[in-house]
C-alpha cells in the first residue's frame, strides 16, 4: 500500500476561548478524492486553512508529500494547489494573465509557463476566452480558471473548499468533469469540502463527517450508509445522521452567511 500523502494527527484550533478544531485526525491517499463535510459552523474551512500552511495550528500535525507543514510551509505548498471559497482572480486581467501571474509565483520558466498555460486554457476549455477580461466570465469560467491557477505547478493534492458553490447544475457539472480529468491524468489527490451531498456521493472514495469541530464520522461511503442501519440510506440520510446532533448555536453566523451570500451573487 502506498504511503498517505496526507496525514493529519490529532489537529486542533482555537481562537480564545473557542474550539474551532478539535484533535481531528486523518490520511488521504495517492489520487484518492476525500470528503470533508459538516454543516456550517463545523471546522472544515479552518482545517482546509491549516492544511494550507494560511492558520497555524493550536496543536497536533500536518504532513503533506512526506514534509511538515509548521516546519517546512514553503515545500508544502509547493505540492498543494488551493481553491478558496472566496473568488480568487482579478478580474483586471485577462484569464491568460491570471494563469501568467500564478505560473511566475511557482518559478515556473518562460518555456514552462507558456507551455502549462496553454495546456491548462486547453484542458478547462478556456481557449477562447483567454484574452478577455476574468470580470466578463460567468461563474462556471471563474472557477475553472481558479482551479487552472491551482493546478499550474501540478500539485500532489488540490484543496478545494465548496468549489462548486453558486453555481448552476450545467456548470457544477462541467466543473466536476474537469477536476476528475485532473485526477485521471496527473494521480492528483483531491481533498474538498462541499454541501452538495450527489457531488460527495459521485466523486468520494473516503468521508469525513465533521460536528462541533470533530470528526463524527469517517470511512468510505458504503461503510458510513451501513452504519446509519438502514439499507437504501443516502447522502442526506448519512450527513442528517452524523450531524443531526450539531448545536446550531455553532452553525456559521452572519458573517459566514454573507460571505456565501457574496461568492453565490458573484459566481451567479
Amino acid at each position: 500500500m502506498n504511503a498517505p500523502v496526507v496525514t493529519v494527527h490529532a489537529l486542533s484550533k482555537r481562537f480564545g476561548s473557542f474550539q474551532a478544531v478539535d484533535a481531528v485526525s486523518f490520511e488521504v491517499a495517492p489520487g484518492e478524492c476525500f470528503g470533508l463535510l459538516g454543516p456550517n459552523g463545523a471546522g472544515k474551512s479552518t482545517t482546509i486553512k491549516m492544511m494550507t500552511t494560511l492558520l497555524r495550528p493550536t496543536a497536533g500535525a500536518i504532513r503533506i508529500g512526506g514534509f511538515d507543514a509548521a516546519a517546512h510551509p514553503g515545500r508544502v505548498r509547493e505540492r498543494i494547489g488551493y481553491v478558496p471559497q472566496a473568488i480568487s482572480v482579478d478580474g483586471v486581467l485577462t484569464g491568460y494573465e491570471n494563469l501568467e501571474v500564478m505560473a511566475k509565483l511557482f518559478g515556473l520558466s518562460r518555456q514552462e509557463r507558456s507551455e502549462r498555460i496553454a495546456d491548462v486554457l486547453a484542458m478547462l476549455e478556456l481557449e477562447d476566452a483567454a484574452d478577455r477580461k476574468a470580470s466578463t466570465y460567468s461563474g462556471g469560467m471563474i472557477r475553472r480558471l481558479e482551479i487552472g491557477q491551482a493546478i499550474m505547478h501540478r500539485p500532489d493534492v488540490l484543496f478545494l473548499d465548496e468549489p462548486t458553490v453558486g453555481l448552476d447544475p450545467v456548470a457544477r457539472k462541467a466543473v466536476w468533469a474537469y477536476i476528475e480529468q485532473l485526477r485521471e491524468q496527473f494521480g492528483m489527490s483531491i481533498v474538498l469540502t462541499t454541501h452538495y451531498m450527489d457531488e460527495a456521493d459521485g466523486m468520494c472514495s473516503r468521508l469525513a463527517i465533521m460536528s462541533k469541530g470533530r470528526i463524527a464520522a469517517l470511512g468510505t461511503i458504503a461503510e458510513l450508509k451501513a452504519q446509519t442501519g438502514r439499507a437504501d440510506a443516502s447522502m442526506d440520510d448519512v450527513f442528517a445522521y452524523f450531524a443531526g446532533s450539531f448545536d446550531h448555536t455553532q452553525q456559521g453566523g452572519m458573517k459566514d452567511a454573507a460571505r456565501s451570500r457574496r461568492t453565490a451573487r458573484r459566481l451567479g
